[in-house]
């Protein structure tokens, strides 16, 4: 059976069979699946109105589209799909307790601290453990997650509870959002002078699109328009209804600043934990958990704050931890305190990595180095094809043409460099949101977390691109470079710094946009004719006021006869004027233009810029 002629390319097309491919898959790879040749498939796109060559990263939507054509049912496999069936290849089970009921032992609550900004999560945490954190914070704003683990005494017997401190402002919502997904308690910092805010309601949002108990923390009783009462009737509005009102959710009211009553919310948290789950895990088995915060640290290298969520983490473990993988070669604790064993529910900061995991990526140990790097190097190469994909924006043979035609848009291209993997991707998400129109883009080319390097800063001149540096600074000669090669470097240490100014940016991009304004109109009553000038028409100012040099255009019987014209002389009575006003009489003349009547009337105007929003 000869095959069909797709756009003139002869391609066996299938009969509704299932491909699966992965994110950021190339044609080669598709070529594969059905086995035809990757050419004739870039033949075929190509007819489609598709520009993509055999081995490019091809997005989701593309191969979906050449499925249909194809007769195919591509089926693009999820990241966790993906990495299931990564760690499949490598006989590894991960996100189960192994063994039996009796090896499970019980482990402490994980709680995430959630609220809006300016209530007062941080220096709650801090009367909880007894350390400073907002001073050395940016603004008062906490802007990484940080893991602790505290101790109190419930019925006599001491109890450990691990925190998570997710970051305030509003940009880290993608962050927040993560601390809620490794948490088994979320507890609800509200201000009892505030009340309930948009950041409260969207941390609420969070914690129950996570199906975890919630804890709320009525803080800042002690302020005298303090109202707890006004808390607890909003907060049962958004389904949270108090124990004392009949409810099923614990309210302790605290002060942060004079430390009143923290050891009632640790008791509740113990509590609620007893009473609504069953936490265990095992720690006798390889360990796995979450990377919670990560960053590169000029001494130490690689820095990693995880959470073991089951199982023994040991100091020479081999580990690996999204795209990066290494053996561990010390841990600390939340005090800078080496630890040699982390069991479930200890948060720990682990050196030994050859690289920064992202905010989020889970960790697993392995039997040896040799398969932790063979399983970070895959997940490298997936992760690389599914941003390449997802980076190369779809374009057409019709939208080449409509840019060839209207000039193309303005786009800001940005390299992104932070001191915390978390940091880099919450403002990353945090500019992706920033909409000025459809004239001006941005698109951020490349992100990365420590100094800014030379290679950062030829990458930017290469592609005309803007480096912005979230506490970080260049290293070895990048500035020189940076000077030399007329690149901008900006420098932020607050997130919604860098948010105002790029978007004042983008602003500043656009092109201006101008609105007519009227100024008046005068009637031509008469014509004198000037063998030097030409036609001068004698007119009644009737409205408004006639200004020299501005625009104008001509008007008969109601229709506009010339347009964009200039008046390029005004007269009152012999003196030359600027300006003639209502009421009064003038000879003017249009550049350029004699074909005038009497009774015809000329309008003025100017063009006023409209100022953004």
């Amino acid at each position: 059976m000869q095959a069909p002629s797709i756009g003139g390319v002869r391609v066996r097309k299938g009969d509704g069979q299932t491909i699966r491919l992965a994110r950021g898959a190339t044609l080669t790879d598709f070529a594969e699946k059905i086995g035809a040749d990757a050419a004739s498939l870039v033949q075929v796109l190509f007819a489609l109105g598709e520009m993509v060559t055999a081995t490019q990263s091809v997005n989701d939507e593309t191969l979906q589209i050449l499925g249909e054509e194809l007769n195919y049912d591509v089926q693009v496999v999820s990241p966790e799909d993906e990495d299931r069936e990564l760690l499949e290849s490598f006989s590894i089970e991960f996100g189960e307790d192994e063994g039996s009921e009796e090896d499970l032992a019980p482990r402490p609550p994980v709680v995430t601290v959630m609220g809006h900004v300016d209530h007062g999560k941080t220096k709650l945490l801090d009367a909880i453990r007894s350390a400073n954190v907002v001073d050395k914070e940016a603004g008062g704003i906490t802007q990484h997650i940080g893991a602790y683990q505290v101790a109190t005494v419930v019925d006599e017997q001491e109890r450990r509870i691990t925190f998570i401190d997710t970051p305030g402002h509003e940009a880290f919502t993608a962050m927040r959002a993560r601390g809620a997904q490794s948490t088994d308690i979320a507890v609800l910092v509200v201000a009892a002078d505030d009340g309930v805010m948009p950041q409260t309601v969207e941390a609420l949002n969070h914690a129950k699109a996570a199906d975890v108990p919630i804890v709320v923390a009525v803080n800042k009783v002690d302020k005298p328009d303090a109202d707890p009462s006004k808390v607890r009737g909003q907060l049962t509005e958004y389904g949270l209804v108090p124990e004392e009102y009949g409810g099923d959710t614990m309210f302790v009211d605290v002060s942060a600043k004079s430390q009143l009553n923290i050891e009632g919310l640790l008791e509740s948290i113990v509590l609620t934990a007893d009473a609504s789950l069953d936490l265990r895990a095992n720690p006798e088995q390889s360990a796995e958990g979450v990377a919670i915060e990560a960053h590169l640290d000029r001494g130490r290298g690689p820095v990693a704050t995880v959470l073991v969520q089951r199982g023994t983490l040991r100091v020479g473990d081999s580990m690996v931890a999204g795209p990066a993988y290494g053996r561990v070669r010390a841990m600390l604790d939340e005090h800078g305190d080496p630890v040699d064993v982390a069991d479930p529910s200890r948060p720990v900061l682990v050196l030994g990595l050859t690289a920064v995991p992202g905010a989020g990526d889970t960790f697993m140990v392995v039997a040896d180095d040799r398969v932790a790097r063979q399983i970070a190097e895959k997940r490298e190469a997936r992760e690389r094809n599914a941003a390449l994909a997802q980076r190369t924006a779809r374009r057409t043979l019709e939208d080449f043409m409509q840019h060839m035609e209207k000039g193309e848009t303005d786009e800001l291209l940005l390299i992104l460099k932070g001191d915390g993997s978390g940091s880099v991707e919450a403002l990353e998400e945090a500019l992706s949101k920033i909409d000025v129109g459809d004239d001006v883009s941005l698109r951020v080319i490349d992100r990365g977390v420590g100094a800014i390097t030379e290679t950062n800063v030829m990458l930017a001149a290469a592609s005309d691109a803007v480096i912005i540096g979230f506490n970080v600074r260049p290293q070895g000669k990048a500035t020189e470079l940076a000077e030399r090669e007329g690149v901008e470097i900006r420098y932020y240490s607050v997130i919604y710094s860098a948010i105002d100014e790029i978007e004042a940016a983008l602003k500043g991009m656009l092109k201006p946009e101008y609105t007519e304004a009227q100024l008046g109109q005068a009637e031509i009553r008469a014509i004198f004719r000037s063998s030097k000038i030409g036609n001068i028409a004698g007119c009644m100012v009737t409205s408004g006021s006639i200004k020299r040099n501005s625009k104008a255009r001509l008007l008969r019987d109601g229709s506009v006869v010339a347009d964009n014209l200039d008046i390029s002389s005004l007269r009152r009575e012999k003196d030359d004027v600027t300006e003639v006003r209502e009421g009064f009489e003038c000879g003017l003349t249009l550049k350029g233009y004699n074909d005038i009547k009497i009774g015809d009337v000329v309008e003025t105007f100017e063009m006023r810029e409209i100022p953004r929003d």
